[in-house]
């Protein structure tokens, strides 16, 4: 793996020259750039802000996969979780100012997000694959039905029923339209989840990328460790290898190194997304600057 000493200035010059150079356009997302812009599930002080009750039990932050509570602390726990990060109205300006930086390329995105952030700050919500979910639906924990529904009304259902003091919800717990069984979000945590609404997009994306197969593509990727490599990190080191003139930049201030078997098509930016974009306005300001 290599993992070039460039600083910031350099790589944003790299990345505007192979910007301008592309046909097609595919961004790339796991949890850092999300965390990146404000939602990192691992900050304490938010999470004692939010979850005090639960933060009083010893937890810490949002992973909260696998942590046996009970289920009036469990709908608690997502209700404020879910509201505070997937129903803001507001767009959110690290994701604009990503936006903008590919402009009218032709692209894409495809992010292990579950937060819809790209399409609530100006991105196509039919060019964004979201395989691993949405908390914006939930569904039949059976799953009795592929039918999956809106969790706006849940979550403002549950809010109404939640105790900060206890952390708890109160009255009756969520249960599936369809057979009245339990119920979860809908995102990929086991083989339960329910994906057929994601599926078209994805079907979408693998033809726009059958027909990039002689296009100069540029994979953008941002805050992709190894939680799921398989989901956002191989696949588009695989594309690059796959499309002979595509290039891929790695950015993440932790797991920036690109396979070797890449290098001259790859750049590793070990930052974080807000700071490489901050780089890339700045020199983008400079050569306005000098062209006027």
């Amino acid at each position: 793996m290599t993992q070039p000493a460039l600083d910031l200035e350099t790589a944003a010059g790299t990345i505007r020259t192979w910007l301008g150079e592309a046909d097609r356009v595919l961004i790339t997302a796991g949890a850092g750039l999300s965390a990146a812009a404000g939602y990192d599930y691992g900050d304490e002080d938010r999470f004692r802000e939010l979850f005090p009750a639960l933060h009083g039990l010893g937890l810490r932050s949002r992973y909260m996969v696998g942590v046996p509570l009970p289920p009036e602390l469990w709908w608690g726990y997502w209700a404020v979780h879910i509201d505070d990060i997937r129903f803001s109205p507001e767009p959110n300006p690290l994701y604009q100012r990503l936006r903008s930086l590919v402009g009218d390329k032709d692209h894409w995105v495809m992010t292990s997000n579950v937060d819809a952030l790209f399409a609530r700050s100006g991105f196509d919500p039919d060019r964004i694959f979201t395989p691993q979910g949405d908390y914006g639906r939930y569904q039949c924990v059976t799953p009795c039905t592929p039918t999956t529904y809106d969790s706006r009304p849940l979550v403002a259902q549950l809010l109404a029923a939640y105790d900060p003091a206890t952390g708890a919800v109160t009255g009756p717990l969520p249960s599936c339209p369809n057979c009245g069984g339990e119920v979860e979000i809908n995102v990929r945590i086991g083989p339960e989840f329910v994906d057929d609404s994601y599926l078209p997009a994805g079907r979408r994306l693998q033809d726009w990328l059958g027909a990039a197969s002689d296009a100069r593509l540029l994979v953008l990727e941002f805050g992709a460790g190894f939680n799921t490599p398989g989901v956002i990190r191989w696949p588009g080191e695989q594309l690059t290898r796959h499309i002979p003139r595509a290039r891929l930049v790695r950015v993440n201030p932790s797991h920036p190194e690109t396979p070797d078997d890449l290098a001259g098509r790859a750049l590793s930016v070990p930052a974080g997304a807000d700071h490489l974009l901050d780089a890339l306005i700045g020199d983008g300001r400079r050569s306005s600057a000098a062209t006027t």
